[in-house]
C-alpha cells in the first residue's frame, strides 16, 4: 500500500519560489555581461533557501498550510509518475478470507479418519470375548462354539487352548476332561435314561465349528432324579469318545440343563450304514453361510435321533470344548445310531475333523447298563 509524502505539498510553493528567481538571474546573465547582483535580489534568495531549509525540518504530522498562488511566470513543475493502483482495505479482507477458507477445506478432504483410542477397543473386545464364553457356559457344550481363538488344527488347536484365554485354562490343567476311552466300566443296574421329547420346531447354524440344532422348549430327559431340559445338539467327526478304543464315525451330542445350569449330554454314537431321516433334516436345513442361522420349516421328534437300544454308560467329565468346564454328566449310549454314506460326506465337507483328543480318565468311575 502506497503512502504520500506530508512535506511535499509544504515545500512545492517555496521550491517555485527559489526556481523562479534562480531562473530569471541566469536568463539575464546570458544575454548580457555579468552584473553584480543586487542586494534585494540576493537577500530574496537567502531568505527562500532559508525558508526551504526550515519548512524540511518541520515533523511529518506538522498540519499542511495552504499554498500560496504561484507566479504566472514560474516553470511547470514535471509531473510525477502514477502511482500503483491501492487494494482497499476491504477487498484484501475478502481475498484473505477466500483463501484461507480454500485451504481449510483441502486440509478437511485429505484428513485422515479420526481414530478411536485404543482403551476403547480393548473394552470391546474384552467384552465380546466375556459374553462368547458366558453364552458357552449358560447354553451347555457346543453352545459356545463361537468362542474366540481356539481351532481343531494350528496355533489354536486342542494342546493349546488352556493357554489362549485365562477362562480356557480348565482345557490344560483339568483332571476331570472329556472325552475319554470307555474301558472297564462296572456293570450295574442303571436307572433307565427317562426321555420326554415331542416334535419341534428348530433351527440350524454352521458356527465355525460344527452344525448345530437350537430347538425350542419341551424336550426334556429324567436321570437319578433330575430332570435336564434338551437346549441344542450339534455333531463332531470323528466320534470324540471311544469304547474299549473303537472310534465311530461321528457322534451327535444332545445337550441338556437343569434348572440350576447343571449340563447333562447324551452322546449318540453313529456309524455308517443306512440313511438317517432326522440327520437328513438337519442337512436340508443348513445355512449357505457359516453363522448364519436358518429355520427348518418342519418341525423335528428327537425320538427318531435315538437308536432303539438305550443302555448307557455314564461318568463325569467336562465340556470337550472351550472353556472345557467340569461337573458334566455324561450319559453315552451303547448302540450306535446309522447315517449313509452321502450323509457323512455332508458333514465331512464341512468339517473333515472336529473332534478333541481323547484325555485321561484319572481313575474316574464309569458305569454300565447291564
Amino acid at each position: 500500500m502506497t503512502r504520500s509524502n506530508p512535506v511535499l505539498p509544504r515545500l512545492l510553493p517555496v521550491l517555485l519560489g527559489a526556481l523562479l528567481i534562480s531562473g530569471t538571474a541566469q536568463a539575464g546573465e546570458a544575454a548580457s555581461a555579468p552584473a553584480p547582483v543586487s542586494p534585494a535580489k540576493a537577500a530574496a534568495k537567502a531568505a527562500a533557501q532559508a525558508a526551504a531549509q526550515k519548512e524540511a525540518a518541520k515533523p511529518e504530522t506538522a498540519p499542511a498550510k495552504e499554498a500560496p498562488a504561484a507566479a504566472p511566470t514560474a516553470p511547470t513543475a514535471p509531473t510525477a509518475p502514477a502511482a500503483p493502483a491501492r487494494v482497499s482495505d476491504e477487498e484484501l479482507r475478502q481475498r484473505l478470507e477466500a483463501r484461507i477458507a480454500a485451504v481449510r477445506a483441502a486440509q478437511a478432504e485429505h484428513k485422515p479418519a479420526a481414530r478411536k483410542p485404543a482403551h476403547v477397543h480393548k473394552a470391546a473386545a474384552v467384552g465380546a470375548g466375556a459374553v462368547a464364553v458366558a453364552a458357552h457356559a449358560a447354553a451347555g457344550h457346543g453352545s459356545g462354539h463361537a468362542a474366540p481363538h481356539w481351532s481343531y488344527g494350528g496355533d489354536g488347536g486342542p494342546a493349546e487352548w488352556g493357554k489362549l484365554q485365562s477362562e480356557f485354562s480348565l482345557c490344560g490343567s483339568g483332571k476331570r476332561q472329556s472325552p475319554i476311552d470307555i474301558r472297564g466300566g462296572v456293570k450295574v443296574d442303571l436307572e433307565p435314561i427317562r426321555f420326554d421329547y415331542r416334535p419341534t420346531g428348530f433351527n440350524v447354524i454352521d458356527n465355525g465349528h460344527t452344525v448345530q440344532a437350537n430347538l425350542g422348549g419341551g424336550n426334556s430327559i429324567e436321570v437319578a432324579g433330575r430332570r435336564y431340559e434338551l437346549v441344542q445338539f450339534h455333531f463332531h467327526r470323528p466320534s470324540e469318545e471311544r469304547i474299549n478304543g473303537r472310534q465311530f464315525e461321528m457322534v451327535a451330542h444332545l445337550v441338556h440343563k437343569d434348572p440350576e445350569g447343571r449340563l447333562a449330554v447324551v452322546a449318540v454314537l453313529m456309524d455308517q450304514g443306512k440313511q438317517h431321516p432326522m440327520v437328513q433334516l438337519v442337512w436340508n436345513s443348513l445355512p449357505l453361510e457359516k453363522k448364519e442361522e436358518t429355520m427348518s420349516p418342519v418341525p423335528i421328534d428327537m425320538n427318531l435321533m435315538l437308536p432303539e437300544d438305550r443302555r448307557y454308560y455314564t461318568y463325569m467329565g467336562s465340556l470337550t470344548t472351550p472353556p472345557c468346564s467340569e461337573g458334566v454328566l455324561w450319559l453315552v449310549l451303547k448302540q450306535p445310531a446309522q447315517l449313509s454314506a452321502e450323509q457323512l460326506a455332508v458333514f465331512a465337507k464341512l468339517y473333515p475333523m472336529n473332534a478333541r483328543p481323547i484325555q485321561q480318565a484319572s481313575g474316574r468311575m464309569i458305569k454300565e447298563s447291564n
